[in-house]
């Protein structure tokens, strides 16, 4: 996901030869390395670290947040070797879904990775923008984060070895060879800290993807749910949709029926938030924590989506809490 960046050439130095940026493909049958590949991947087109999960303070009040670091590579190359010169940006989302508020509450953003404003480290996470911050340390993730009207400070930890998805951690995300993404998540992670100050107590789960073309070029937006079930596995699922709403890409066994739409009041888009999930044998009913869980990242991503807290019930009984998002229903997403 990314905005186009204007890069104006600096007065301060000549301007050098450009050339266009060569992408590597994602192959299937590439062996995912840990720790390593905790870390950036720069010479890939698109990162992303997402951390979403479910809080509860000292008086039982339970929310949402949304922790998400973008990395992207620039489509242009230059050989200018000053610091000034920016071949990567980073992109960050954080929302906070409490219901007595009544509508997500969220920041984002946004820099160039020139002087160390941001920046991604290789070999293990570390991901950052401005002050706002995403770590690995042995086995335990630290974010800490000051938005416009809320702070978070968490640390998720980590057990077992990471989740990989699709076929060993090749994911594919549409029918052609390049229609994929390296993917691997952390569900079931152990969530310790403070929001605004206060101590809460939860579970998360870490979802960390790379590629250098995500989407089908006949898809406009994707549904994705992450999940810890209660009985300590875990659920993630995903469909590829065309403009028409139709899935054009979706794991084996994997569908979204639609329950219940909310529109919403400032964008007119209609979002399904309530939604049975069908993956193998099994079917889970998720509904929201709250209907207004919208964000708007225009400033960052360019885009407006739905992403938010939900419950997953099977017979009518809660077995699980997790995240859905809903992408491509304001506007077709380009990556």
């Amino acid at each position: 996901m990314k905005r186009r960046v204007l890069l104006a050439a600096g007065l301060a130095f000549p301007l050098l030869a450009l050339s266009q940026t060569y992408y590597p493909k994602v192959i299937r049958g590439r062996r995912l390395q840990f720790p390593h590949d905790h870390g950036a991947h720069p010479e890939y087109r698109q990162e992303w670290w997402y951390v979403t999960g479910w809080l509860k303070d000292d008086r039982g009040e339970e929310s949402g947040f949304q922790i998400t670091f973008f990395r992207t590579r620039l489509d242009i190359e230059t050989a200018n070797p000053s610091s000034f010169t920016p071949r990567q940006v980073m992109l960050a989302h954080a929302a906070f879904a409490e219901p007595r508020h009544g509508r997500l509450r969220h920041d984002e953003r946004a820099a160039r990775t020139a002087l160390g404003l941001a920046g991604s480290s290789e070999g293990s996470t570390s991901v950052w923008v401005d002050d706002w911050v995403l770590e690995l340390e042995q086995d335990v993730y630290r974010s800490r984060i000051r938005a416009k009207n809320f702070s978070f400070e968490l640390a998720f930890e980590a057990k077992g070895t990471p989740l990989l998805q699709g076929e060993d951690g090749f994911s594919r995300k549409g029918l052609k060879p390049d229609e994929a993404s390296y993917y691997y998540s952390r569900p079931q992670l152990s969530v310790r800290g403070s929001v605004n100050g206060a101590p809460v107590r939860g579970t998360a789960w870490l979802d960390h993807e790379w590629s250098s073309q995500y989407m089908a070029t006949n898809a406009a937006g994707w549904d994705w749910c992450g999940i810890n079930l209660a009985d300590g596995g875990s659920l993630m699922a995903f469909r590829m949709r065309g403009a028409d709403g139709r899935t054009v890409f979706a794991p084996p066994g994997v569908s979204f029926e639609v329950l219940r739409t909310w529109k919403s009041p400032r964008t007119g888009a209609a979002y399904p938030v309530e939604v049975i999930v069908k993956a193998g044998q099994g079917a889970w009913h998720l509904q929201p924590l709250m209907d207004d869980q919208e964000l708007d990242a225009r400033a960052s991503t360019g885009t407006i989506y739905w992403e938010g807290a939900v419950r997953a019930l099977r017979d009518g009984r809660e077995v699980g809490r997790g995240y859905l998002e809903l992408t491509g229903y304001w506007r077709p997403m380009r990556l």
